[in-house]
C-alpha cells in the first residue's frame, strides 16, 4: 500500500522538492574564488556517476568520450555511433544514419534497453520504447556514453532488463571554446553544427549552446529527413557546489520508411517504398508528398549538487519533458467507419496519428566515498501524461468544397497515465586490496492507468500496479599487473508496455477470457576477466540471461479476433564475449570483439490464422509446436575488426569491418523467414590543421566500401495454407545502402 500512496502524491512531492531545490541554492556567486580545478572537476562528476558502473562494478561496460563519438559516425545517430561496441547491432531504415535508426544488444530489443541522459531516461513510459531520431545529432553534445550489456547498476526510475545506455551531455569546460562542423555527402546529405561556450568564468558562473542541423533524401524513396537539435546549459560551480539548467531540444521531420519492401520487389528494385502510394481517376501511380512522421520533444531539467565534504555528496534534478507529434498517411480503398463517420462509403482518406506528452521526473541521490567504501542511494518520483488520438484530414468522396469541418473529426481519444516511485542503494566495499565486494538492492512502484477509446473504437479501460524487489551482487578480484576478474548476479523485472498489453485489454472489454498479463523477470549471471597494459587490453565475458514469463506474439487470436501478446514461457541468452585492444607500434592500434551466442525459446507454440490455395480465409487457428526454437533478431555471431593508422602526428586513417550472422525474423526459426549474416566494411580519415587561432579538421568517411549489398531488418505475416499444409509468409524487408561517402570539415578554438 505505500508505494501507491507514494505515486498518488506525486505532485506534492515535486513542488516540495523545488522549494528545498531553491533553498539549498548558495545566494553568493559574484566574485567567487577561482577553485581547485580538480575539486570542481570532482562535485562535476558527482551527476554523472549515479548511473554508471565504477572500477570495482562487477560487470562488463565500454566507455566512449565525445570524440570517440563523434570519430565513430560522421552523423552522430547514437546507434550507429555504438554499431562496433560488443553484442551491438544496429540498422537504419533510410540507409543514411539519418532517420529512423534503432539497435539491440545481445539481440535485447529498444524497449527492453534502459536509456538515460544526465540520469534522466528517454525510454518513453508507455511504450517502453527509444525512438532516437526523436533527439537527432545527440552525439554532438555528449561528454560521454556508458554502455552497460546485462541488466545493469540500479539508478533512478526505469529499471534495465537488458542493457543500460548512460549518456551525459557536455561537462564544464575550463576555457571559453567555440567550434563549427559542416558536411555533405551521398543521398543529398547535408549536416551542420554550431558550438560555443564561456567555460567557468572567475565567478563560476558557465555558458554552453550548441546547434546542429542535418538533411538528407534518404536511400530510398521517402527516407528524407529534416532534423535539428539544440543544446543549451546555464550553470554556477564551484568546488563546494553546482547550480545547473539544461535543455534539450529535438525536432524531427521524416518519411515514413516502416513499410519494408518484399524479397521480389528488392530484387527489381532496392529503393522502392510503397509508402503514400495510391492510384488517380486514371489509374496512374502517385505518391503523397506528405507521407511523414513529425516529432518534437523538450527536455528542461534543473540540477543541484553540494559537496558536504570530500567523501559526502548530495545531488537532485527537478526534469520536465514535453513531446509532441504525428504521422501523417495516405489511405486508399478504406470504408469511412474505420474512421468514425456516420456516413457509409468506401474512399480514400489523409488521416493523423498524433500524441501529445508530458513527463515530471524529480530525482535525488546521496553519495559517500571513502578508500574501502563507495556507498550510493537514491529515490526518484516521476509522472508521465500522454494523450493519443486521431484526426482525418481529407477524404476524396467528402472532398472540401462541402464545407465539412475536418478540423473537429477526430475518431478516437485515449489516454495513458503512468506514475513511478522508486528506491535503490548500492554499495562497493574493498576490505582488502584483491577484493571489491558489490551490493545493489532497487525497489520500484509502478501504476499505469488507460482510458479511452482506441483507433479501432474499442474502448481502451486498464489500471494496474506493479512492485519489484531488483537485487544485484557481485564480486571483483583484482590479481595485480593488470589483471581483474569478476562474478555477479542479478534480477531484473519489466512490465508490460502499451502495445503489450492493449489487445489483451480489448479482449477483456468485449467478455473474452484473456489472461492478464504477467511481468517478465529475468536472472543476470556474468563471469569476466581482463588483462590491461600500456600496449595490451583484453577480456572476455560469459553470460547467462534466463528468463521467465516472457512477453511474445504468438500469433493467437482472441475469441473476438484481436491477436494476443502471452507469457509465452521460459527462454534464455548464454553467450561469450570477447574483446581484444592491440598496440604493437605506435602508428599502429588493432581493435576487435566477437560475440558467440545461444538465444533460445524453451518451448514456443505458434498460432496461424488458416486459408487455402486461393487466400480465402477459413474459420479457426492452427497450432503449431516448434520446441526449442531460436529468439527473433538474435543473431549467434557478431563480430567487429578495426585497424586505426597515424601516419602522421594529426592524421587517423581507420578501417573496420562489421560483421552480423543470420537472424530470424519469426520465433519460428525458419530459413525461409530469415535475414541472412551480412558484413560492412568502412573508411574513416581525419586530418588536423594547427592555426594561430584555433584548429582546422578534415574528416572523410566511406560506409559500405565493399557495396556490399544486404538487408538487415524484416517482419512477415504468417498464415497456414491447409491445401500444401505449409506456412505462407508475407514478408517485408529493409534494404541497406551501398558504398556511399561524407565529407566533414570543422573549426575550433
Amino acid at each position: 500500500m505505500y508505494a501507491p500512496c507514494i505515486l498518488t502524491n506525486m505532485r506534492g512531492f515535486l513542488f516540495l522538492a523545488i522549494a528545498v531545490l531553491f533553498t539549498a541554492v548558495p545566494t553568493r556567486v559574484q566574485g567567487a574564488p577561482v577553485e581547485d580545478s580538480v575539486k570542481v572537476e570532482l562535485i562535476d562528476s558527482v551527476i554523472i556517476s549515479a548511473s554508471r558502473a565504477g572500477k570495482g562494478t562487477p560487470m562488463s561496460y565500454p566507455h566512449l568520450s565525445g570524440k570517440e563519438l563523434k570519430g565513430a559516425n560522421p552523423i552522430q545517430s547514437i546507434p550507429m555511433s555504438l554499431s562496433l561496441q560488443p553484442s551491438v547491432v544496429s540498422v537504419n531504415e533510410g540507409g543514411t544514419g539519418l532517420g529512423y535508426s534503432k539497435m539491440t544488444v545481445r539481440g535485447s530489443k529498444g524497449t527492453q534497453i534502459n536509456v538515460t541522459v544526465n540520469g534522466v531516461p528517454l525510454n518513453n513510459p508507455e511504450s517502453q520504447e527509444v525512438f532516437w531520431v526523436n533527439i537527432p545529432a545527440l552525439g554532438n553534445f555528449l561528454s560521454s556514453v556508458q554502455l552497460q550489456r546485462g541488466i545493469g547498476t540500479s539508478s533512478n526510475g526505469t529499471g534495465a532488463f537488458g542493457a543500460s545506455i548512460n549518456m551525459n551531455t557536455a561537462t564544464v569546460a575550463p576555457n571559453p571554446y567555440a567550434r563549427v562542423d559542416l558536411g555533405g555527402g551521398s543521398f543529398n546529405t547535408f549536416t551542420a553544427t554550431g558550438a560555443v561556450g564561456t567555460g567557468r568564468l572567475k565567478s563560476g558562473l558557465f555558458f554552453d549552446f550548441a546547434y546542429s542541423r542535418n538533411y538528407t533524401d534518404g536511400y530510398i524513396r521517402n527516407a528524407w529527413a529534416n532534423v535539428q537539435s539544440l543544446y543549451a546549459n546555464v550553470g554556477w560551480i564551484n568546488e563546494k557546489n553546482s547550480l545547473k539548467l539544461t535543455y534539450l531540444m529535438g525536432d524531427q521531420h521524416t518519411g515514413i520508411t516502416w513499410n519494408g519492401i518484399s524479397l521480389d520487389q528488392y530484387e527489381k528494385d532496392r529503393r522502392y517504398n510503397s509508402a503514400g502510394e495510391y492510384y488517380d481517376q486514371y489509374g496512374n501511380v502517385r505518391y503523397y508528398d506528405n507521407e511523414s512522421d513529425n516529432y518534437t520533444q523538450h527536455f528542461l531539467m534543473l540540477n543541484y549538487t553540494r559537496q558536504f565534504t570530500s567523501n559526502l555528496a548530495w545531488s537532485t534534478s527537478l526534469n520536465y519533458t514535453r513531446g509532441d507529434g504525428y504521422y501523417e498517411n495516405y489511405k486508399s480503398g478504406k470504408e469511412s467507419s474505420d474512421y468514425g463517420f456516420a456516413e457509409e462509403f468506401e474512399g480514400d482518406f489523409i488521416i493523423r496519428k498524433a500524441m501529445g506528452n508530458d513527463l515530471y521526473l524529480l530525482n535525488s541521490d546521496l553519495k559517500y566515498s571513502s578508500s574501502v567504501l563507495d556507498l550510493r542511494g537514491g529515490i526518484s518520483l516521476s509522472l508521465y501524461d500522454g494523450d493519443h488520438f486521431g484526426k482525418v484530414l481529407w477524404s476524396d468522396i467528402i472532398g472540401t468544397e462541402s464545407g465539412y469541418d475536418y478540423n473537429n473529426h477526430y475518431w478516437y481519444a485515449n489516454n495513458g497515465l503512468k506514475k513511478e516511485a522508486s528506491a535503490y542503494v548500492r554499495g562497493e566495499y574493498t576490505p582488502a586490496d584483491w577484493v571489491t565486494t558489490y551490493l545493489d538492492l532497487q525497489y520500484r512502484g509502478v501504476s499505469l492507468k488507460m482510458d479511452g477509446p482506441d483507433d479501432d473504437g474499442a474502448p481502451l479501460n486498464y489500471n494496474k500496479v506493479w512492485n519489484f524487489f531488483n537485487p544485484k551482487a557481485g564480486v571483483t578480484f583484482n590479481l595485480g599487473k593488470g589483471h581483474k576478474a569478476f562474478v555477479s548476479g542479478a534480477v531484473g523485472h519489466r512490465e508490460p508496455g502499451r502495445s503489450d498489453i492493449k489487445e489483451v485489454i480489448i479482449s477483456q472489454n468485449y467478455g473474452d477470457e484473456v489472461a492478464e498479463l504477467k511481468p517478465e523477470m529475468m536472472l543476470d549471471v556474468e563471469i569476466g576477466y581482463s588483462y590491461e597494459n600500456e600496449r595490451f587490453a583484453a577480456s572476455a565475458n560469459v553470460y547467462f540471461m534466463e528468463y521467465w514469463d516472457m512477453l511474445l506474439e504468438t500469433g493467437k487470436l482472441s475469441d473476438v479476433g484481436y491477436a494476443i501478446k502471452e507469457n509465452a514461457g521460459r527462454g534464455y541468452r548464454r553467450g561469450l564475449e570477447l574483446a581484444l585492444g592491440w598496440k604493437p607500434l605506435n602508428w599502429l592500434t588493432i581493435d576487435a570483439n566477437t560475440t558467440l551466442s545461444l538465444n533460445k525459446l524453451k518451448d514456443f507454440t505458434g498460432y496461424f490464422d488458416r486459408i487455402d490455395s486461393d487466400w480465402n480465409y477459413l474459420s479457426g487457428q492452427q497450432q503449431i509446436h516448434f520446441g526449442e526454437t531460436t529468439m527473433l533478431m538474435s543473431p549467434s555471431v557478431v563480430g567487429m575488426l578495426q585497424f586505426s593508422f597515424k601516419p602522421f602526428k594529426r592524421t587517423t586513417i581507420s578501417i573496420n569491418g562489421k560483421y552480423v550472422g543470420k537472424q530470424y525474423i519469426d520465433n519460428t526459426a525458419s530459413d525461409e523467414r530469415a535475414i541472412p549474416q551480412y558484413y560492412t566494411l568502412n573508411l574513416m580519415a581525419t586530418h588536423s590543421f594547427k592555426l594561430p587561432t584555433g584548429e582546422i579538421e578534415v574528416s572523410g568517411y566511406i560506409n559500405n566500401l565493399t557495396n556490399h549489398k544486404y538487408y538487415a531488418d524484416g517482419w512477415t505475416y504468417n498464415v497456414y495454407d491447409v491445401d500444401s499444409g505449409k506456412i505462407v509468409s508475407d514478408i517485408g524487408i529493409f534494404p541497406q545502402a551501398p558504398i556511399n561517402f561524407m565529407l566533414k570539415i570543422g573549426y575550433k578554438f
